[in-house]
């Protein structure tokens, strides 16, 4: 069975709504069952399956998402929110750029972009709506500045890359700051801008603001540390070696719980298990998705896929800024129709070598892969962003990615020059 015939077959599948998990498993049993010369049976698939799960590193997936949950529940983002609301209120666009921030230190402790959204726009959409700003403008900001939470560390898309390549976890975290604050920061000009070309209701605003000032700057910050010291000793025990990444992980669950159930009193014993079920839900498919895109993987390597894409790639564009363009276009459309953790599972091996071939450093491929998927959270017809975002706001998904789209154009400038220079992505790494 040709590799051409397979593709389609699994794009059909797609189309009619067959789940991604059960798609590729179907299409990596297809060859064996049509070519019984094929060196691949149901027995290695199998092996594949469990094998592909058999992964320390990727034990920090579920903990994550479990810590993200926790702090969702337990009102961290509020707290995070009121210190950023507490600086930047006062000046233009302080509210909108209060909830960038915001999103920009969620993701650093949920590692996970629609977590991201849905933590942090659950609180600040009606609180930006109640201040005057345009509700489609709200959500969109908060759709798009959830893209941060997979680009700060610690970030699951990463995990997945440095599964799927054999990189350094923890260089890939540290390649990702640079990159994501570049990212936080175009987002805050074009807030910035937005808002002095709109205007804002400085009245609202003010009460708003005062209101937080008569608490004090040390009662804010009381109430708020524990919140801000969540992302620096998760990152922390990574970079001092104290813990790896997973190990970090489940420091985080123990520190999220003991937070909200001690400290802020928001979490009940009785709710833990009803956030357990959450986080189960949250992670089963990905689970799945994750067993089936291995075994789809050694198909496609042994069927030498990524050998004939790189051939037809290298023939064909021979200048590396051709192949890194073109690499760069094929991944923003990947990550508009596929979900991120099966296109990094699937895609890595496959490019890989192409981006080995012309020089560019893994680490930094896999922060333009993380980015580039980063975007597909806000574009259509994925865009799981959006409908988190759409479902909390109940602003219709087109609506939201028309207002988002000059935001995604930052977002692309800032990928050229993540992908042009290479010193963004590794200036932390020494590189």
């Amino acid at each position: 069975m040709s590799v051409g015939v397979i593709m389609l077959l699994f794009i059909l599948m797609l189309v009619i709504a067959i789940p991604f998990s059960i798609s590729l498993g179907i299409t990596a049993v297809l060859p064996s069952v049509f070519d019984p010369s094929f060196t691949v049976g149901a027995k290695y698939l199998i092996r594949a399956m469990f094998g592909g799960l058999d992964s320390f590193p990727l034990l920090a997936v579920p903990m994550f998402v479990l810590s993200g949950i926790i702090m969702a529940k337990g009102g961290i983002s509020k707290r995070l929110f009121d210190v950023f609301a507490y600086f930047l209120g006062k000046f233009t666009a302080g509210m909108p750029c209060a909830v960038i921030v915001t999103c920009l230190f969620y993701g650093a402790i949920s590692g996970s972009g629609p977590a991201t959204v849905a933590a942090v726009g659950s609180m600040t959409i009606p609180i930006l709506s109640a201040l005057g700003y345009d509700i489609v403008f709200s959500t969109a900001i908060v759709a798009v500045a959830g893209g941060l939470g997979v680009i700060i560390p610690p970030s699951i898309p990463f995990i997945m890359f440095g599964m799927a390549s054999g990189s350094s976890v923890s260089d890939l975290f540290l390649a990702g700051i640079v990159p994501g604050l570049i990212i936080a920061l175009l987002l805050i000009l074009y807030a910035v801008y937005h808002c002095k070309r709109y205007g804002e209701d400085k009245e609202k605003i003010k009460k708003e603001v005062d209101a937080l000032h008569e608490k004090g700057l040390w009662n804010v910050l009381k109430e708020s540390s524990f919140a801000l010291l969540s992302p620096i000793i998760i990152l922390g025990c990574i970079y001092t070696g104290v813990a790896s990444p997973t190990e970090a992980a489940v420091i985080s669950v123990f520190y999220s719980l003991i937070v909200s159930m001690f400290i802020y009193h928001t979490i009940k014993r009785k709710e833990i298990w009803s956030i357990f079920v959450e986080s189960l839900r949250t992670f089963a498919p990905i689970l799945f998705i994750l067993a089936t895109s291995t075994a789809f993987s050694r198909v496609l390597t042994l069927m030498h896929v990524p050998q004939m894409v790189s051939e037809m790639i290298i023939a064909n564009f021979h200048s590396p800024i051709a192949i890194l363009l073109v690499i760069n276009v094929f991944l923003l459309v990947v990550g508009m129709v596929m979900d991120t953790t099966p296109a990094i599972l699937i895609l890595t091996p496959i490019l890989l070598p192409i981006i080995q071939t012309i020089g560019i450093d893994p680490i930094q491929f896999g922060v333009i892969m993380v980015v580039n998927l980063a975007i597909g959270f806000v574009t259509p017809p994925i865009g799981v962003n959006l409908f988190v975002a759409s479902s909390l706001s109940n602003v219709p998904i087109m609506q939201i990615s028309k207002k988002a789209m000059p935001m995604i154009g930052l977002f692309l400038l800032a990928l050229l020059l993540i992908t042009f220079v290479p010193g963004l992505s590794l200036v932390l790494l020494g590189g």
